[in-house]
């Protein structure tokens, strides 16, 4: 465990600013922000950011020694700076996938080190089994496989029972009647035709991940519910995914995992991670016993909690 006054500026790398940043088309509806930092001529890393719907983050930077790595980031489909905001149509982890390889392709880059946590891990894993000999390795936190039963236990039952208190609001929002199938029902509202609907549904489905992404709940993570661009781009994708089970068959991740044993596999997962319990972790590892898997004592969901911040840098940092 960490010293209690250790702070995550004590265990990141200081920010920097990209060297260059860019608009990518990637269909006939979409076009993607991306943007490079670091060293020109580092190590490739791709970060993969969550949601889906949650965007890049000048933050990530912080992860990676700028001297060492090229670290480039991207805005997934209808999301961040990417264009057209909160767009549904052609966006799926399939045509996410496809992005990740184009912007590979674009940039000339052989093979790269992916970076991702949470839904990041999902589109990590689902790209290297796509491309395992583009993927020099996997850094991954907080996973989450998009199982139904994973589904089910953080927006149906499960994490409810931890944070009833926070679970009140996002079911109270939906009538009884509804509440059997959360998700649905926030779907239907998430893509009404009226905007005053889609806004208040996306601040009740954003303000309960918010509040269960941290060991110790953060007001600053809540504020993200009350910026409803950010809110109802990622509300509305993530919920869009999930409703369709991500585009893929259940347990797909598990399914095809033989194609990625021989990749470098890092998972840092918080012991107390209500948002993308450690299970799914630890099914992983054991899916793949070449993998190293650290369980963070002191730590919940979030990539912002000291703990998990320094065991990222530590895994970053082996490859230097």
């Amino acid at each position: 465990m960490l010293d209690v006054t250790t702070t995550i500026d004590d265990v990141l790398y200081p920010l920097i600013e990209p060297y260059e940043t860019g608009m990518l088309p990637v269909s006939d509806v979409h076009t993607i922000a991306w943007e490079k930092s670091g060293n020109p001529d580092g190590m490739p890393v791709i970060v993969i950011h969550g949601g889906p719907g949650g965007g890049g983050q000048p933050a990530y930077r912080r992860y990676f020694d700028p001297s060492a790595y090229n670290i480039i980031q991207f805005d997934q489909r209808g999301c961040g700076k990417s264009t057209p905001y909160a767009e549904l149509e052609d966006n799926t982890t399939q045509a996410s996938v496809h992005d990740i390889e184009l912007l590979r392709e674009t940039f000339g880059i052989d093979e790269w080190h992916v970076f991702g946590g949470s839904w990041g891990s999902t589109l990590s894993l689902v790209y290297a089994q796509q491309y395992p000999e583009r993927t020099l390795s996997l850094m991954l936190r907080g996973i989450f496989m998009c199982r139904k039963s994973e589904l089910h236990w953080f927006y149906q039952d499960g994490a409810s029972h931890i944070f009833p208190d926070a679970f009140e609001g996002y079911r109270e929002h939906i009538p009884h009647e509804e509440q059997s199938d959360l998700i649905k029902a926030y779907y239907t509202r998430l893509t009404s035709d009226d905007v005053e609907v889609r806004r208040a549904a996306a601040k009740e489905w954003t303000r309960w991940e918010m509040a269960t992404s941290r060991l110790f709940p953060d007001d600053s993570y809540l504020e993200k519910a009350e910026d409803l661009d950010f809110a109802v781009a990622f509300a509305r994708i993530e919920c869009h995914y999930f409703i369709n089970a991500i585009f893929l068959e259940e347990a797909h991740i598990l399914n095809h995992v033989d194609s990625i044993q021989h990749i470098p596999m890092h998972i840092v997962q918080g012991r107390y991670d209500v948002v993308c319990p450690a299970r799914s972790a630890w099914e992983l590892h054991k899916a793949v016993p070449s993998s190293q898997l650290v369980l963070v004592p002191d730590a919940g969901h979030s990539m912002g909690e000291v703990s998990i911040a320094r065991e990222l840098v530590s895994v970053t940092d082996s490859y230097c």
